[in-house]
């Protein structure tokens, strides 16, 4: 494999090929009231076409948890363009609503008044719905009204062969260099809630009697001092059975594998629960998964799968195709949630990762050290003097914050050059600074903002995402933009009447074949399937 240094030198001479780069945004955010920022109890809009067919605006879990996902594009600033005019147009389309702009919901209802996305009455839209059904089942509803920002990354076919990595095809190449990305990304995520993590406080309803070591900032509001992140600490996500997983990133065969046996394995847990209540199903089957995407991860391998094709099927057959970073949190401080910086960073960040060396993690390609400093941070992130791991020997996190971006400098250069810009160093000085002084870092900010206004999480919030709401409906759309939104939407219930009119078998069968559809021994070399 070609050494960086060389990369480095091939990429100066070839800093064009750069341009290639694909990114896209998927963002979530809970609809609420305008008036106090309660859940919102009413179905998806029509307004705002299908949730189960419109590309671009649909549902994570609960019928009120929007997600919005833009197109993929060579240049960040179409990227953020497209996904604020998503955000005006739904904005501009939810009446006495607004979308709650912060990872951590407020005060949410009782459980049973949280609602379930719905997708219609096609076998793809209620396989949808008994997912989420299955989620609320394992994981509780208030969970699952985590909202984030997923970046989608991939990078040119010919960076592969510029960095001379390994593989018999182009597909291998692809995997193993994804792959190889995504174990420097596992090393070094920790800075990214570092630099980007906004959710250091919660509403106290949230743990709703569950026991906690958070402190109170006030009546309703719940912090640590130093922490960056709590959307991604253990109030989050707390699940044995996924707790046991460790997944490894050191080969796709083996990553599939584990995600296999996930996805096929009983929990005694869910077994109790079982798949039907009262003649209904409750969740698709009983496994430690009920599918890949269950799997809770801060970056996914992924491949775009054809119609009724499984994700882990995909991958077998035709290799990792991009990767999604899943860990960040929304933004508060900005109406889409996202900023310029972040994404340009991000680029540049993810740049590094693919580029530099990335060998195997130890212990069956689990990394623990790297799991305990993103555990460490998403808590601790801004305490003075915090100690990390690394493979060498102990860091500080601002001495190792500090060679990490020295290390991403000329990835940030050569990305300047390409685009014949300077936004990308721009924002990599805009992240130097946050190391030198952690009260420029976004939890820092909201933890201040929250304490000098004396409002709790929710009234804070609150009026964040007023004033946001109050810019998205003023952003102008243009004719054409207002059209194909227009349009989109009348598809989009135009090919959910289609799904409907075209089933012919009963759901329990659709399932069945649903499951069957995940045999991916035929594909694999790998005995432990």
């Amino acid at each position: 494999m070609t050494s960086q240094s060389e990369c480095l030198r091939a990429l100066n001479s070839k800093q064009s090929i750069l341009t290639g780069i694909q990114r896209g945004i998927e963002k979530e955010g809970l609809r609420v009231a305008y008036n106090n920022g309660s859940l919102s109890q009413r179905v998806h809009p029509k307004a705002l076409g299908s949730a189960l067919t419109h590309s671009q605006i649909t549902t994570d879990y609960s019928e009120a948890l929007l997600e919005l996902v833009t197109t993929i594009h060579p240049d960040v600033h179409q990227l953020l363009k497209e996904l604020k005019d998503i955000h005006a147009y739904v904005a501009q389309n939810i009446p006495d609503e607004i979308i709650w702009n912060q990872s951590m919901p407020g005060q949410l209802p009782a459980e049973h008044d949280i609602p379930v996305g719905w997708y219609g009455t096609s076998n793809s839209g209620m396989l949808k719905h008994v997912y989420r059904l299955g989620l609320a089942e394992r994981y509780g509803k208030h969970m699952q009204c985590i909202a984030g920002i997923h970046y989608n990354f991939s990078v040119p076919d010919a960076l592969w062969e510029l960095l001379g990595t390994p593989g018999n095809n182009l597909q291998e190449q692809r995997s193993i260099g994804y792959l190889a990305l995504i174990r420097n990304f596992m090393r070094y995520a920790w800075l990214l809630m570092y630099l980007f993590g906004a959710s250091p406080a919660i509403d106290r309803s949230f743990l709703a009697g569950r026991p906690h070591q958070l402190q109170a900032l006030n009546n309703n509001t719940l912090y640590l001092p130093y922490a960056t992140s709590l959307r991604m600490s253990d109030i989050g996500y707390q699940n044995k059975a996924q707790s046991d997983l460790q997944l490894c990133y050191n080969d796709l065969d083996t990553f599939v594998a584990r995600i296999y046996n996930a996805v096929t394995t009983p929990w005694p847990d869910y077994e109790a629960i079982g798949t039907h209540r009262d003649g209904k199903w409750i969740q698709l089957n009983t496994n430690i998964l009920q599918i890949e995407n269950e799997y809770y991860s801060s970056i996914r391998p992924k491949r775009v799968t054809e119609r009724g094709e499984r994700p882990a099927t995909a991958l077998v057959r035709r290799g990792v195709e991009y990767v999604e970073v899943r860990c960040l949190d929304v933004d508060p401080f900005t109406s889409t949630g996202i900023s310029q910086d972040t994404a340009c960073f991000l680029d540049a960040f993810l740049l590094f990762c693919a580029i530099e060396d990335s060998p195997d993690f130890p212990d069956g390609g689990f990394c623990r050290e790297s799991h305990e400093n993103f555990g460490t941070v998403v808590q601790r992130g801004r305490e003075p003097g915090l100690i990390l791991h690394n493979e060498e020997q102990p860091k500080t996190l601002q001495a190792w914050g500090a060679q990490i971006l020295a290390g991403i400098e000329p990835y940030a250069e050569i990305l300047d050059r390409a685009y014949g810009e300077n936004i990308y160093q721009q924002a990599l000085a805009q992240q130097q600074a946050k190391i030198e002084n952690p009260t420029l870092t976004p939890s820092a900010r909201v933890l201040k903002e929250l304490q000098e206004s004396g409002l709790g999480f929710q009234e804070y919030t609150l009026q964040q995402s007023q004033r946001h709401h109050k810019q998205l409906i003023h952003h102008a759309l243009d004719a054409t933009t207002q059209h194909e939104f227009k349009q989109s939407v009348k598809q989009s219930f135009i090919d959910k009447q289609a799904l409907e009119d075209g089933d012919t078998e009963s759901f329990d069968s659709y399932v069945k074949r649903f499951h069957e559809a995940l045999d991916i021994r035929a594909y694999s070399d790998n005995q432990d399937l």
